[in-house]
């Protein structure tokens, strides 16, 4: 999918094949009886003039009868043809691309979310952690919504415009040939003289103003594109506002995001200025194109044979009508050309997407275009614990690495804190044995079945219930309400016990309930119900009190015992039990860019 045709092909030849391709089979047959409907419409409005032109005839007259048959007539052929055919087609048409639209959707959700957290190697994209030749795309929630339901949306209406173009010209042109009679000045086209002359005032016409509507159509869809970039980074400030109004309102910051918030919309208004002026062109061109074609174009072919009296009036306004529906189904692309401008807007944005996310599948490739990137990760007997050797991490196009170990061992159940100077390179060794550091080499060998954890400082939560929060990563059926309120309640949350199927409280998430601390807490609950055997606490009691960071050690060490932890501390004050017994068995520093690992006691010698 990362190609427009790909992309556009990829549902068709996926495992839903079948539904898709049985509402394709469905819009195609009543898209050509809507097609052959326009023919029956012509015929019988032909009938209709001619009846209503020799109602008063002195030799044949039309009778009332007769005359208001075929008006009955023609109106069953535009109710069977509108609400019939085309209302049906609809449908089919909307539910081909809520369909398109739910697998696309998922594809790239399956995508985005795999075990391989290319979600987040998709935002190294053009960092300082990572570059690439492709770019960063911006606005993905906007690219996952709006533009795949945008470019679905899109290009079934181009598909069904095609269709109905070739089928127009199958059945409509068939028909004007069998109506047409011989034109003055080309008797040697015969009786194929005026359609003749229909097809080619068509072929001149149609194509002329197609071109002039493909390069109007160009200038949409660029600022197409620029609307919707503006649109999406407008977007994003508010919402990126919201997470950090705290700060905003700490430092009296709100004339600062006014005037950020106004460039952002001075953008989208510069933007949708220009997309105005070049639409309403547009729109101009477009309404002189339909009335030069439905009332000049359609009729003058047939002109000179009614009057030299080779067409009678029903043959001629039949002839016209049926040149005005090949008009308009020839004109289709004129009509649609803003849609298709939209169409390749969305279409470019999520192939852009899709290639970003193809870059990143492979992370060893991606990293490697800006660093090294020689990791070596293993598995081995769980009583040999955690194994890292010969680490070196580094910074993207810097040769010169930040840390560097030569052998670092942590045993089954040892509690290491790290401790080092803030930029040293504490959450960076953390993240590049988690396989999430994008430059640097060496081996890293952690326990075979053993879960890992990780426990960063700034917690955000998902917008599900809080037993799932509890439960993650696992499902909320491999636990029992039971355990995990007992797990709640450990942690100091049982407040929120009777809670435990809901997403949240009076239209708020949890993220937005709870407190720094009891989302530290709430993390807490989680290592006690899943019992980690490798546990990583980065700065993950930040947001507590020296008592509440004692009971959270307590409180794994009571009910984990056996875990081997690595801890990143805000504060190395609590380290010791209110009883004076430390916590930790061995200590990590970082000096000077080296990593070594020490007994807590040599540690304490030194002075910390």
């Amino acid at each position: 999918m990362r190609s427009f045709w790909g992309l556009m092909s990829a549902y068709w030849l996926s495992e839903s094949w079948r539904e898709a391709w049985g509402l394709t089979l469905a819009i195609l047959v009543l898209t050509t009886l809507s097609a052959k409907a326009s023919v029956w419409f012509a015929v019988t409005s032909g009938e209709l003039v001619n009846g209503i032109a020799y109602f008063h005839h002195p030799t044949t007259p039309t009778t009332l009868t007769s005359l208001l048959t075929t008006a009955a007539t023609l109106a069953a052929i535009a109710i069977l043809r509108d609400a019939g055919f085309t209302a049906v087609r609809h449908f089919f048409s909307t539910t081909l691309h809520r369909k398109w639209r739910e697998w696309l959707d998922r594809c790239f959700n399956e995508a985005l979310l795999d075990s391989n957290h290319t979600h987040f190697h998709l935002q190294q994209i053009g960092s300082d952690a990572a570059g690439s030749a492709v770019p960063a795309p911006d606005n993905v929630d906007q690219r996952i919504q709006e533009s795949i339901k945008g470019m679905t949306g899109g290009a079934l209406g181009l598909a069904m415009g095609i269709a109905g173009v070739v089928l127009s010209l199958g059945f409509v042109g068939s028909k004007l040939i069998e109506t047409s009679s011989d034109v003055r000045g080309l008797e040697f086209l015969g009786s194929y003289g005026s359609a003749c002359v229909a097809f080619a005032a068509i072929t001149i016409y149609v194509p002329l103003n197609t071109f002039i509507a493909t390069k109007l159509g160009g200038m949409l869809q660029r600022l197409s594109v620029r609307m919707q970039w503006a649109e999406g980074s407008y977007r994003t400030e508010l919402n990126t506002l919201l997470h950090r109004s705290f700060h905003v309102a700490v430092l009296h910051g709100e004339r600062a995001q006014k005037l950020v918030n106004k460039r952002r919309y001075l953008d989208i208004d510069q933007t949708w200025t220009s997309l105005n002026r070049v639409t309403a062109i547009y729109m101009g061109f477009e309404l002189v194109h339909n009335f030069i074609g439905s009332r000049i174009v359609a009729y003058a072919p047939g002109l000179f044979p009614f009057v030299d009296n080779k067409l009678s009036l029903q043959s001629y306004v039949t002839g016209a009508e049926l040149a005005n529906a090949l008009i308009n189904e020839c004109s289709w692309f004129i009509h649609v050309m803003p849609d298709i401008a939209t169409l390749k807007a969305n279409a470019r944005r999520i192939t852009d997407l899709a290639k970003a996310i193809e870059t990143v599948r492979r992370p060893q490739e991606f990293y490697a275009q800006t660093g090294p990137y020689e990791f070596q990760y293993a598995k081995q007997d769980p009583v040999l614990g955690l194994t890292v050797q010969q680490i070196e991490l580094l910074h993207a196009c810097v040769d010169l690495p930040f840390l560097a170990a030569d052998k670092l061992h942590f045993l089954p159940g040892e509690w290491t804190l790290v401790v080092g100077d803030s930029g040293s390179g504490k959450t960076s060794l953390l993240k590049a044995i988690n396989g999430l550091w994008a430059h640097g080499r060496g081996t890293i060998v952690t326990p075979r079945h053993v879960r890992s954890l990780y426990a960063a400082q700034d917690v955000k939560l998902q917008t599900v219930s809080l037993k799932d929060l509890v439960c993650l990563p696992d499902s909320v059926d491999e636990h029992s309400d039971t355990c995990v309120a007992a797990a709640l309640h450990k942690a100091g949350l049982g407040e929120l016990i009777e809670e435990l199927s809901k997403d949240g409280r009076d239209g708020q998430s949890w993220d937005q309930l709870l407190s720094g601390g009891q989302k530290q807490k709430l993390v807490l609950a989680r290592i006690l119900l899943l019992r980690p055997g490798l546990l990583f606490l980065d700065e993950a009691t930040s947001a507590l009190d020296t008592q509440a960071v004692h009971a959270f050690l307590h409180a794994i060490k009571d009910h984990c015992g056996k875990a081997t932890v690595i801890a990143v501390m805000h504060d190395v004050s609590p380290i010791q039990s209110a009883s004076g017994i430390d916590f930790f068995d061995s200590v990590l520093t970082i000096e000077k860019g080296v990593a070594k690992k020490n007994a807590i006691a040599a540690w304490r010698l030194t002075g910390k």
